[in-house]
């Protein structure tokens, strides 16, 4: 049995272009492959600011954390790589949160295993579509 994840594709402009995901579905070791295959496809066609809309999905795996963990990574790479001692070090200190991956609306089991798995404190979580376009930002890299 093929498991099928939805995924609704589109781009809004805010201060920078976001690319916005709503996923439709479990995200677990079925369907993960599928949130990361699309992911990488729009980080090819240029997207580098990417929302996932969390609010119809009922559950994720750690199957699912590791596909958000790809996807985390994927958008990084175009950092410098004196950001990753930075960035261990915020993660560290509780103050680093992704400048190209965020979150909008996990439903409540959602929430609480990105809770459980730290990831609501490196990946910001919006419960408002607008605010969470308005929260991407160029960042100035120092290098």
């Amino acid at each position: 049995m093929t498991a099928e994840l939805n995924i609704d594709v589109t781009q809004v402009q805010g201060k920078v272009p976001v690319t916005v995901f709503r996923i439709k579905g479990d995200i677990d070791a079925n369907t993960f492959d599928q949130l990361q295959e699309r992911a990488e496809q729009a980080y090819a066609d240029g997207t580098r600011y990417l929302l996932l809309d969390l609010s119809e999905v009922p559950y994720i795996s750690s199957a699912g954390i590791r596909g958000l963990h790809h996807i985390f990574t994927l958008l990084r790479s175009d950092s410098p790589a004196a950001s990753d001692d930075a960035m261990r070090q915020g993660i560290r200190a509780g103050t680093y949160r992704s400048h190209h991956l965020k979150l909008l609306n996990p439903t409540p089991n959602v929430a609480r295993v990105l809770s459980m798995t730290g990831y609501d404190l490196v990946l910001e979580v919006h419960s408002d579509l607008q605010s969470a376009i308005d929260s991407f930002h160029q960042h100035e890299s120092s290098g």
